[in-house]
């Protein structure tokens, strides 16, 4: 494959996505963990799927629908939790069928089926194109800025949001802004994973992540290390087998945290017999 890599220009658009991806994914993922947004992420992605069913259906870019709907979607989210309309969950869930339903609709108003839909729902790597990886060079960039630029208030906001507050951080325009970033990072990983499968490259780096007792800036640094070996190796398996990239990735990223899991089980096990045994025998009363 390296060879093919200096031969072939859809490889090194790929290998540069998969770099670009794996920054999103380590900087927003560990505030999603730290902050359980998982779900509402999921219910963003589902709701781009009608930006791209629009995208088809009036003839622009599908990926910039997608971008709206999920800017949209991000911030009908979160406006309505915060007035408290309803529940989250019921938020989320509505957000989420409703944007997959518009999308089902759209593309049924078209005259045939769109051929690269697939790519919008499990993602193809290999297919990312020139104005792709511009579009995911730039959310890539606005992320890693707002994150950067604002990386003490963040640490405050995952702390404990009343203690932000406090301090005068203007958590509201926060938790808003946190929100975009999530709409930013689906759409950057959309053409890499897909809507369907985004769930897994977004939570499984940060979530190994997690597992380690470290500041949260080693912790971001760690989740863009590890996303970038679970999707460089599985850009690598793809090409190799002929395999669905997306799908390759989402099943490397759940498996990679069910491994590091099992052996930090079994060292922490290991570690707390060895205690046992080298503690000194207590002595029995005597009567």
């Amino acid at each position: 494959m390296i060879r093919a890599l200096f031969e072939y220009q859809f490889l090194q658009y790929a290998l540069l996505a998969a770099v670009l991806a794996s920054i999103t994914c380590g900087l927003i993922g560990v505030i999603v963990v730290e902050k359980r947004l998982l779900m509402m992420s999921g219910g963003i992605a589902h709701t781009a799927y009608g930006g791209v069913g629009l995208g088809y259906l009036l003839g622009f870019e599908p990926i910039l629908g997608a971008f709206l709907f999920a800017i949209l979607a991000a911030l009908g989210i979160g406006r309505i939790r915060r007035q408290g309309f309803a529940r989250g969950e019921t938020v989320i869930s509505l957000f989420w069928s409703l944007g997959m339903a518009l999308g089902v609709l759209f593309i049924g108003l078209m005259p045939g089926y769109p051929p690269a839909l697939n790519s919008y729902l499990f993602g193809n790597i290999l297919a990312v194109t020139r104005a792709d990886l511009i579009l995911t060079a730039v959310l890539t960039g606005l992320v890693l800025g707002l994150i950067l630029g604002l990386f003490q208030h963040w640490k405050a906001f995952l702390f404990d949001d009343t203690f932000a507050a406090i301090l005068g951080i203007p958590t509201a325009w926060l938790s808003y802004l946190l929100l975009v970033l999530i709409a930013m990072t689906v759409v950057a990983l959309i053409r890499v994973v897909g809507i369907i499968l985004l769930l897994a490259m977004l939570a499984a780096p940060a979530a190994i992540a997690s597992l380690f007792k470290i500041s949260l800036a080693k912790r971001m640094l760690l989740a863009i290390l590890v996303g970038l070996a679970i999707s460089l190796f599985g850009l690598w398996l793809s090409y190799t087998l002929n395999l669905a990239s997306g799908a390759v990735m989402a099943t490397l990223g759940a498996l990679s945290f069910f491994l590091v899991r099992l052996v930090m089980t079994v060292a922490a096990r290991q570690k707390r017999k060895a205690g046992a045994s080298d503690a000194p025998p207590r002595l029995e009363r005597t009567r």
